[in-house]
């Protein structure tokens, strides 16, 4: 299985476009060269052809998109040179034109200056952004205890990598705890919120018997940050899980958060659970959830999912059904299935206007070995 949080800074830019930060395609960088070479080579064969002339003066611009300002020095050296030459029929540009073409070329060797001094600065940026992040929510192994992971996270800011969706899944003296998690806001306005929460989590699953009692302990992490803050309205919703040791059986708890789905028997269905209130509102401890707990066997798996997932919408304003096209992928393997759930809400057209995060867990209870007589 993929780690949950494997992606790259690269693939991140892919998603933007390459007119949104993403690198320049082959073509672009093709281009100007491939210009210079075609107006050159048709000017070389007819005499003709120098009213293609004028082409020669976009090729330094063009370069500013692809290359350093070495390369486009060079271009723009070349293509002066290719209007001297008397055999391009090209040596007779007036005065004024040589000039505007020689003004042109050192400008674009400036900005590609600008271009790349900025271009290093955010991949610097980007680096730095991509260590936060794996301080924050370092990447899941494989395994964890019993309980397989594999998942799928976008943050909703473009540009950022960590949104206001939060989760973890982590080893403890109570068993494998997971908690996934949105809180109010997302970007980077969102991280200080996350940061809290997680912290809070991994201390609670050494240290707490119920999963209440680590609710509690993020509840009221998010209730002292907030303290003394003017219209704070600081809160979050999540859903905790707690898989027994030999992981037959899960324990779910939900706080105003998306209830997990089911994979069983290749149907999918949704886990029912009666939410509590939002942590961070200091009513954890007034008003209880209700706890439920879901039995397992082999080739059962669990799918938790944010909201910026089951509230995607189409054209016509409709939930994406997570549930029913779970059911359509239930022959999926694992490491693929949050990949093919992104991949169908594309496909199907539908809005994600929120952070979108999807978890698989796989639970692998012992083998029961039957003894014949």
């Amino acid at each position: 299985m993929r780690s949950v949080r494997g992606w790259s800074s690269r693939r991140n830019r892919r998603e933007r476009g390459w007119l949104r930060g993403a690198p320049p395609p082959r073509w672009v960088r093709v281009l100007p060269v491939l210009l210079l070479v075609t107006v050159t080579l048709a000017t070389l064969v007819t005499p003709h052809a120098r009213d293609l002339g004028f082409l020669l003066g976009a090729i330094p611009p063009l370069a500013v998109l692809s290359y350093g300002p070495l390369a486009t020095a060079l271009l723009g050296a070349l293509v002066i040179v290719v209007l001297n030459v008397p055999a391009t029929h090209l040596d007779r540009p007036g005065q004024t034109d040589l000039l505007t073409v020689v003004f042109v070329a050192l400008l674009s060797v400036f900005v590609s200056f600008v271009r790349s001094r900025r271009d290093a600065q955010l991949v610097m940026e980007q680096a730095i952004g991509e260590a936060v992040q794996r301080a924050v929510m370092p990447p899941l192994p494989e395994r964890v205890g019993r309980v397989g992971c594999a998942g799928f996270y976008r943050a909703a800011q473009d540009g950022t990598l960590v949104g206001g969706d939060f989760f973890d899944v982590r080893a403890g003296p109570y068993g494998v705890r997971v908690v996934m998690g949105d809180v109010q806001g997302h970007g980077l306005s969102a991280m200080a919120t996350v940061v809290s929460l997680l912290g809070a989590f991994r201390e609670a699953v050494l240290e707490q018997a119920d999963l209440e009692s680590v609710a509690s302990r993020m509840d009221r992490r998010l209730v002292v940050d907030s303290a003394g803050v003017r219209h704070a309205e600081l809160f979050a919703t999540a859903v905790l899980l707690e898989f027994t040791p030999d992981a037959r059986a899960v324990r779910v708890v939900v706080y105003g958060h998306p209830a997990p789905v089911l994979l069983q028997g290749g149907r999918a269905r949704e886990v029912t659970v009666a939410s509590a209130a939002p942590l961070g509102l200091g009513l954890v401890d007034v008003e209880p959830p209700k706890e439920v707990t879901v039995p397992l066997g082999p080739g059962d798996r669990l799918l938790l999912a944010s909201d910026g997932v089951w509230e995607a919408r189409d054209a016509s304003g409709a939930f994406y059904p997570l549930p029913e096209r779970l059911t359509a992928f239930a022959d999926t393997g694992s490491g693929e299935l949050a990949d093919a759930v992104w991949a169908d809400l594309g496909v199907r057209k539908y809005d994600v206007r929120d952070d979108a995060t999807l978890l698989v867990l796989t639970p692998q209870p012992p083998v029961t070995r039957t003894h014949s007589p």
